[in-house]
């Protein structure tokens, strides 16, 4: 019986994370903040042009992909909020590289025991835009 069980959510969480393109940006408008917005307006950003382009450009990637199926900026879905990510590896030499990875290989293991499915059909290059607007989500 606990072998059905796991299996059953393994499946579900399998079709729940597939690639569904026509619901992909439809609900990020109210959960994502837009890229270079900074959550005290008090603060100027700090970001130079370029990396706000690239956290523009990233946000697009996500919304164009299934990540949002997964992954809230604020909460913890099916898998861990963009935010708990950005402050995990911020700071952290090669996280780019390594969180890059994982978007197009998958993984599982540091976040629970949930895996995040593998999107080899994203290049290094998206993976890696994808993963430095996540970052400057820091708090």
């Amino acid at each position: 019986m606990k072998k059905l069980v796991i299996l059953f959510a393994a499946a579900t969480f399998i079709v729940s994370c597939g690639n569904n393109n026509s619901d992909a940006g439809t609900n990020t408008t109210s959960e994502t903040p837009a890229a270079g917005e900074s959550t005290d307006p008090g603060n100027a950003p700090t970001a130079g042009a370029a990396a706000s382009a690239d956290a523009d450009k990233g946000l697009d990637l996500i919304a164009k992909s299934d990540c949002l199926t997964c992954h809230k900026v604020e909460e913890k879905l099916v898998g861990p909020a963009y935010r708990e990510v950005a402050n995990k590896y911020a700071g952290q030499p090669g996280a780019v590289d390594t969180l890059a990875s994982k978007i197009i290989h998958g993984g599982a293991g540091n976040w629970g025991q949930v895996p995040m499915t593998p999107h080899p059909q994203i290049s290094k290059e998206d993976a890696e835009t994808m993963v430095k607007y996540i970052l400057s989500l820091k708090s």
